[in-house]
């Protein structure tokens, strides 16, 4: 906390007083108001008596003033998936930026979003971002009704226009040709559930890149599962019972593909030797798993930032549909080879 010489907190008054102008023209100033017309001397006169002063603007007053709090909201479905953390920091680094603190919430089963709307709708944020699938057309009716801006994270949805997501079907386009170039015709896709958004676009992707290659999109290759390694795991078996074995998978989840490399290697089949595997998103933790899993790459911090830039700069009532496109590419680790 700032403090004067007796070591109560420095006012508006004390930085005033020591720059020698009104307190009005620090408020402006520090609001970075661009109808203020003073002297660049005056100016800088302000901003190093703020610094030597340590002055930090009073947020409950401004928010009174303003009528923001200066909060945003980034609602996620699962702090345990480590690919919500790398959206968390690229929209925690664009806050700070703005002078904004981000409050993020895991809104899951046992925590449903309801709860979580009834605190946000108060006015104790001033926008909301929707990361996976929580959310309902009649609870972004209900944000709308509140007067709560809110933009949706990487998911669309039918009937609404306010979204950024990534690119996932030339993401799963990225990893059906790696797998292609290294020789594979039999190539088995381990999808999410039918209900998220996110599994939906990279199954396209998957499909629109086998034909695109001249090859079959057979019903027999693909297994869906939930986003997790337990899922994967079970959802491996069942694509290594398929009739025609595949040589390689491509999984839509990263969690997923761990479980999936943990089946191969229970059941005693070579990875990469005998069945090729990659997964969609990369984290450093990928690395030290047996094979390394070979990624493609996603701009998760990225979309964070763009979903806090969009959310902020925007109005409610603006149509936002962007595609957060790059960088994006193929890492070549353990899990993946030519077949045999």
């Amino acid at each position: 906390m700032s403090a004067g010489s007796e070591g109560r907190r420095t006012t508006l008054a004390d930085v005033a007083a020591r720059a020698g102008v009104d307190r009005s023209v620090i408020s402006r100033v520090l609001s970075g108001d661009s109808r203020l017309l003073i002297r660049d001397e005056t100016r800088q006169r302000v901003l190093d008596a703020v610094r030597e002063l340590g002055y930090r603007p009073n947020a409950a007053a401004r928010t009174l003033r303003t009528q923001r709090t200066g909060t945003l909201g980034l609602l996620i479905p699962d702090y345990a998936n480590p690919v919500y953390a790398e959206i968390i920091k690229g929209a925690e680094t664009v806050a700070a930026e703005r002078d904004c603190v981000l409050l993020t919430g895991s809104a899951d089963a046992d925590r449903g979003l309801g709860s979580y709307l009834d605190l946000l709708g108060q006015g104790r944020v001033d926008g909301l971002l929707l990361a996976g699938e929580m959310a309902s057309k009649e609870a972004l009716d209900g944000l709308t009704a509140d007067g709560l801006p809110w933009l949706l994270v990487n998911r669309t949805m039918r009937g609404e226009a306010r979204h950024v997501v990534l690119d996932d079907e030339r993401a799963a386009g990225l990893a059906v040709r790696h797998l292609v170039e290294l020789g594979h015709t039999e190539i088995a896709h381990l999808a999410g559930p039918s209900s998220s958004n996110t599994a939906q676009r990279r199954a396209r992707g998957y499909r629109a890149a086998l034909r695109e290659h001249g090859l079959e999109v057979p019903s027999s290759l693909t297994a869906r599962t939930d986003y997790s390694a337990d899922g994967g795991y079970r959802a491996m078996f069942q694509l290594l019972d398929a009739q025609t074995r595949p040589t390689a998978v491509f999984v839509a989840n990263l969690a997923s593909a761990i479980g999936a490399l943990h089946a191969l290697r229970t059941q005693g089949v070579d990875a990469p030797g005998a069945m090729s595997v990659i997964a969609v998103h990369d984290l450093p933790l990928v690395e030290h798993i047996s094979p390394a899993l070979t990624t493609v790459r996603m701009p998760l911090r990225e979309l964070g930032r763009r979903g806090v830039e969009l959310l902020s700069d925007l109005g409610p009532n603006d149509t936002v549909k962007e595609v957060v496109t790059g960088p994006m590419d193929v890492v070549v680790r353990e899990s993946t080879a030519p077949p045999r």
